[in-house]
């Protein structure tokens, strides 16, 4: 039972990092699968704990900044940001676009450190701490081109349905699209996407490996809008983000420790 409920808890957590505006009691049971009594007890655990609050209005529940404060004091404790933060900075000014870094975590990518360096109104500039789609990312792309097909379309299955409604134009509506894609990934070496993940952004992507198991254990990206981040523009900014991603994975205790994140937590 004990295992039960704490499952049952961090669905309601999950549920809540994805509903930051709020979510009523009957919904969250539904969504758990379990009576709204259980789910109003673990909720009232959480309120007196601090990570969860109830709206006086509305009754629904979100989450408190605490579980972020966490998860910040972790990335600060295992140095990934100070690790990081001066050559993404670097890159981000020298392209004057978006620059991010993507861990491998649980089986996917998922964004982690940024710096943005665009500096007019035309932006590209999600949130960090999101998994990257794997059928559609530029980011996904490079790390799924280093596995086998079937091992990919497993990776991505994983995640849930492809649907390319909720993306670019460009987006894969099938495995079959998406293998094409790896495909060309190989082929060149690097992650490239226009109007896919979202209308109108560019990504361009290099992985970068451990020193151990040769595999990718994080990826890093260049995006910003198609309109600025032209076919030629990202081919004009590939070295560059090759010599960072080497630079990083000159870095043995930081990709020592992503490819224990990588190899360790694997789906």
């Amino acid at each position: 039972m004990a295992a039960s409920l704490l499952s049952r808890a961090l669905g309601i957590f999950e549920l809540l990092a994805q509903t930051p505006r709020g979510v009523g009691l009957q919904l969250i049971a539904d969504t758990i699968d379990m009576p709204k009594s259980g789910v109003h007890r673990i909720l009232g655990e959480m309120n007196k704990l601090g990570y969860v609050i109830q709206d006086e209005t509305s009754g629904q529940y979100r989450l408190t900044h605490r579980m972020a404060d966490m998860g910040i004091q972790h990335l600060a404790s295992c140095g990934l940001i100070d690790a990081t933060q001066p050559q993404i900075d670097a890159l981000a000014a020298h392209c004057q676009e978006l620059v991010r870094l993507a861990i491998i975590d649980r089986g996917r990518p998922v964004f982690m450190v940024k710096a943005q360096g665009a500096t007019s109104a035309l932006k590209y500039d999600p949130e960090s701490g999101g998994d990257a789609p794997l059928y559609c990312t530029a980011t996904a792309f490079v790390w799924l081109a280093s596995f086998s097909d079937d091992e990919a379309i497993r990776l991505i299955a994983a995640q849930g349905p492809i649907d390319p409604s909720t993306h670019g134009p460009a987006c894969p509506s099938s495995f079959a699209d998406v293998l094409e894609h790896l495909k060309a990934t190989r082929k060149r070496g690097f992650g490239k996407v226009i109007n896919m993940s979202s209308p109108g952004m560019s990504a361009i992507t290099v992985g970068i490996t451990g020193p151990s198991s040769g595999k990718i254990v994080a990826v890093l990206s260049i995006g910003g809008p198609t309109a600025r981040l032209t076919e030629a523009r990202m081919e004009q900014l590939l070295p560059a983000l090759q010599a960072t991603a080497k630079e990083l994975e000159a870095n043995l205790e930081l990709v020592e420790y992503l490819e224990t994140l990588a190899l360790n937590d694997a789906v």
